[in-house]
């Protein structure tokens, strides 16, 4: 079984989200060391980029923190290699087809391969035109995680057929952050990916309290916190991991209570 797989068996999966090199690669390594004691069952590690599109002003300044203190994807594969010393649940990558285009497709799978990731998620491709990613992610044995949204609609359905790893369905229209409700319909789309796949599916994006992740992760198979983390991690600094630590764990608690 794939690690991936490990992750969702049994059990609904909290997986949180955590910008590389925001404030310092040190920091991040202790924050993914806390996580995984505070109890996440998969983390998402976000190689910053210059123009997220997908993220809101709270990933975008964290992006801005870690570019402007010289955080490289080499350092990142460094860490992870560091880390799978100590950690042995899933670690998937999170960023834009800029970035692993500018490093070069098959150099950034063999390197994220070698260093110990899972699945990448690219949120800026297009379901339609994923496969020059694919094939590349399969020749290293890496998960290339699908997202879908509320406009996928008709889409759904084909986007399950193909997925692996885990399906990332997006909550809400718009870019990530806190929000104070969800109101797309979670449950319809959920029903859609069970009928067309028995991969996992999370709920991410606007997620930001214990009852958000609970909520959520009831309709599906776990729930992605980011922007909630990334906040935190931004207002404590060097002084971050502890904090977040503590907050991760109310979001896993309230998950796996289900």
């Amino acid at each position: 079984m794939s690690r991936i797989k490990e992750a969702f068996a049994g059990k609904k999966a909290f997986i949180p989200f955590i910008t590389c090199g925001d404030p310092n690669l040190k920091v991040t390594e202790q924050i993914v060391l806390n996580a995984v004691k505070a109890g996440a069952d998969l983390i998402e590690l976000g190689i910053p980029f210059s123009d997220p599109t997908a993220e809101g002003p709270v990933i975008m300044e964290a992006d801005e923190r870690a570019l402007n203190g010289g955080v490289t994807t080499n350092q990142i594969f460094e860490l992870v290699r560091s880390l799978r010393k100590a950690v042995a649940i899933p670690l998937v990558f999170m960023t834009y087809a800029n970035v692993v285009y500018s490093y070069g497709s098959e150099k950034f799978m063999k390197q994220a391969s070698e260093a110990g990731i899972d699945g990448l998620i690219l949120p800026d491709v297009p379901f339609e035109e994923k496969e020059e990613f694919r094939s590349v992610c399969h020749r290293y044995g890496i998960d290339l995680i699908s997202m879908i949204a509320p406009t996928s609609e008709g889409r759904i359905a084909r986007i399950a057929r193909e997925a692996e790893g885990f399906l990332y369905i997006v909550s809400s229209l718009g870019v990530t952050g806190v929000r104070s409700a969800i109101t797309s319909d979670i449950g319809g789309m959920v029903k859609i990916v069970r009928e067309n796949t028995d991969v996992p599916c999370a709920v991410g994006f606007g997620i930001s309290t214990p009852e958000q992740a609970a909520a959520m992760a009831s309709l599906s198979d776990g729930a992605i916190v980011g922007s909630a983390i990334v906040k935190l991690i931004g207002q404590y600094g060097e002084a971050a991991a502890e904090p977040a630590a503590v907050f991760i764990r109310t979001m896993a608690d309230a998950v796996h209570s289900l």
